[in-house]
């Protein structure tokens, strides 16, 4: 009950929640790149020839991007249970901060 008297963990500076803020926004844009181009080249053929997607690309689509977020939330509650074990009490949720 240490937390509730404030003798917990250190309080952080502006400075350093700017930093990791900024960290988890590139962290963000880096997931969502790699997902963009990683289903896009898996799913769309580069020689399309419509402007819309058709049925199979929009399904493909979908499922790439559950599997990505899937395989990302369970990455980390996973390094979230090996950083609790270690004592160091990671913070932030799955999908890199989406809160899913």
């Amino acid at each position: 009950m240490s937390f509730l008297f404030g003798s917990g963990q250190p309080k952080r500076t502006s400075s350093e929640k700017v930093a990791a803020a900024e960290t988890e926004v590139e962290m963000i844009s880096d997931m969502f790149n790699r997902l963009v181009e990683s289903c896009t080249k898996k799913c769309i053929p580069r020689d399309y020839r419509e402007g819309d997607l058709n049925k199979g690309e929009s399904v493909c689509l979908d499922r790439c991007v559950s599997k990505m977020f899937e395989v990302n939330v369970k990455v980390s509650e996973k390094m979230q249970e090996i950083s609790g074990a270690r004592g160091g009490g990671a913070a932030g949720g799955g999908m890199g901060g989406f809160g899913m």
